[in-house]
């Protein structure tokens, strides 16, 4: 049996819009198992060792629902274009690289470290169309401790000639290679990983659709992110009323499927979300930087869509989930006023619930550092910056959303192991 303390100020997020603090609490897990939070050490646990991080914030380790791999290289680049012309102009030449398998692990391994530094232990993330440089961001993504999914890109059309292509019988034969090898990933999972409508033929959406059912697979892709997009998805597929229409007709619309973006996804759609149990993952910084729009957060809560975040790296320009759910946060303002005052804005804990537990909950997991969940906390020491007064540690974790604090981040945990220490 393996047991792990962590002593210090333990905040969670039990639910949203709710935070959870115990100061001078400890964390009990098992056999990486949370047994659960207690202000004062239960005496079972008597003579234990205690790992003990004085007045420092014990938090939830963060979920990223959304991130492009092979884009890690062109952070920040392109941000004066729309959605199409920037993955021609850089997504797509950006990605072509990673047919270089040397290139792909030295890229990788850095992207692995620079998320668990970060305190992100749990992704949904696209890869490229790559099969051999997508195993190794698989392999390097469980060697550093990070855990999720993760997807060969298929995409068989109006891609980049010459640059990033492949032909229908290639990403069929290839996704079935890429499956077959990364049967003996323990942390890290495979996830069907259709670019996006237009770069998908009928006959490679039909053939997804069928592995999704026969294998029980995930699917992630975007949803009506740009209006230019939704447009040319018309186009396409005329017999279909609406964007996700376009995903349910091939089987890839249920309770495992992951939608970014949504920016401009209607009632109709979300209901549609809402009833087939598809998570959607906001991701403000990218839909700002490509001026892509707000997304209708709040009508998604309160409609009842399952919301989660991500960085969308490299349309969003930053990594850090702190940075992150900030963005979310203004973007929500942002949406606020363009609906006439009459949507209310994420507050902090809702946004750190959004980061948190609902992307963890992708994975099975109760809210907060609930009892049964697996251990994945990161602590945070925030005493770099001034304290002019005593703060809550409701006010400390709203001040650590807002300030980047540069190596405040101390110890991380991952599937109940610990894979970060900056001590070391």
């Amino acid at each position: 049996m393996s047991l792990t303390i962590i002593k210090g100020t333990i905040l969670s997020a039990p639910a949203l819009g709710q935070l959870e603090a115990v100061p001078g609490g400890y964390l009990v897990a098992v056999d990486g198992a949370i047994q659960g939070v207690y202000p004062v050490l239960p005496e079972q646990y008597a003579g234990a060792p205690v790992e003990d991080f004085g007045d420092a914030l014990i938090l939830q380790s963060f979920a990223d629902l959304h991130l492009h791999a092979p884009q890690y290289p062109m952070l920040g680049m392109g941000m004066d274009l729309p959605l199409l012309d920037w993955l021609n102009a850089y997504a797509f030449p950006t990605e072509a690289r990673f047919a270089d398998t040397g290139y792909a692990r030295e890229i990788y391994r850095r992207l692995a470290r620079e998320l668990i530094e970060n305190g992100t232990t749990r992704v949904c993330m696209f890869s490229s169309l790559h099969t051999d440089a997508t195993l190794i961001l698989m392999e390097e993504l469980e060697k550093a401790g990070v855990t999720g999914y993760v997807g060969k890109v298929n995409m068989d059309r109006n891609a980049a000639p010459g640059v990033l292509e492949e032909t229908t019988e290639a990403s069929m034969r290839e996704t079935l290679r890429w499956l077959e090898a990364s049967r003996d990933f323990r942390l890290v999972k495979p996830m069907l990983t259709p670019r996006f409508t237009p770069s998908c033929t009928d006959e490679l959406m039909a053939f997804l659709g069928s592995l999704a059912a026969e294998r029980d697979l995930p699917v992630q892709s975007h949803l009506s992110e740009n209006q230019a997009e939704m447009a040319w998805v018309r186009q396409l597929h005329p017999d279909c009323q609406q964007y996700w229409e376009t995903y349910a007709k091939y089987g890839l619309w249920n309770d495992r499927t992951v939608m970014a973006h949504c920016v401009w996804s209607d009632g109709r759609e979300r209901q549609a979300m809402g009833d087939a149990g598809v998570t959607a993952v906001h991701c403000a910084d990218s839909n700002q930087n490509i001026c892509s729009g707000v997304a209708p957060v709040r009508a998604m809560l309160n409609e009842g869509v399952k919301v989660a975040l991500g960085s969308d790296i490299a349309g969003g320009d930053h990594l850090h989930m702190f940075d992150v759910v900030a963005a979310s946060i203004r973007a929500s303002k942002a949406r606020r006023v363009l609906d006439n005052w009459e949507t209310d804005f994420l507050t902090v804990p809702e946004g750190w619930y959004l980061g948190t537990s609902a992307g963890a909950a992708y994975f099975g997991e109760r809210p907060g550092f609930a009892p049964g969940n697996r251990l994945h906390a990161l602590v945070l020491a925030d005493d770099q910056l001034s304290q002019p007064h005593p703060l809550t540690p409701q006010e400390r974790l709203e001040r650590a959303v807002y300030l980047r604090q540069n190596g405040a981040i101390r110890a991380v945990w991952s599937e109940g192991r610990k894979v970060f220490s900056a001590e070391n």
